[in-house]
């Protein structure tokens, strides 16, 4: 009875590490932190249970002014002016469209309180581009963020 015990244990053990490394394998390239490209802010990229992909803000340089915590205060909504920016919501609704290419979606200006259409282009595992753009793509600015570790 002991022997089928320690069997079914690690029988459950060897499932939950193989299962801990197929999820790990599942994740999508795009996942993960990264610096943008003025190496101000770190934003944490990941896949929400719609399937679609969001970033939000997770480390700054420069975290506080005048002591206090970085607010929202370029918001257009005045409401929203005093939510702090680490934790905030800057990539919003993309899909995956092919290997690379992450469209559909917005980027969120704190430092100006707009928010543009966007396209996220997997270029490497250190490179993404991001596209900002008003209307068309073409009339836009692309940045250049890179991978950091957690």
């Amino acid at each position: 009875m002991m022997k089928k015990i320690a069997l079914l244990a690690t029988l459950l053990l060897g499932v939950m590490v193989l299962g801990a490394k197929v999820t790990y394998a599942q994740k999508d390239k795009v996942e993960g932190f990264w610096l943008n490209q003025e190496k101000e802010a770190k934003i944490e990229i990941y896949k929400a249970k719609n399937g679609k992909f969001y970033g939000k803000i997770v480390w700054l340089k420069e975290p506080n002014k005048d002591g206090k915590p970085k607010t929202d205060v370029n918001n257009p909504k005045e409401n929203l002016q005093s939510q702090p920016i680490i934790g905030l919501l800057i990539l919003k609704g993309f899909n995956k469209d092919g290997d690379k290419m992450y469209e559909d979606g917005t980027i969120y200006d704190p430092k100006n309180g707009k928010t543009y259409s966007c396209k996220i282009t997997y270029e490497s595992d250190s490179k993404l581009s991001i596209r900002g753009y008003v209307g068309i793509s073409m009339l836009g600015r692309t940045t250049t963020w890179t991978r950091s570790p957690n």
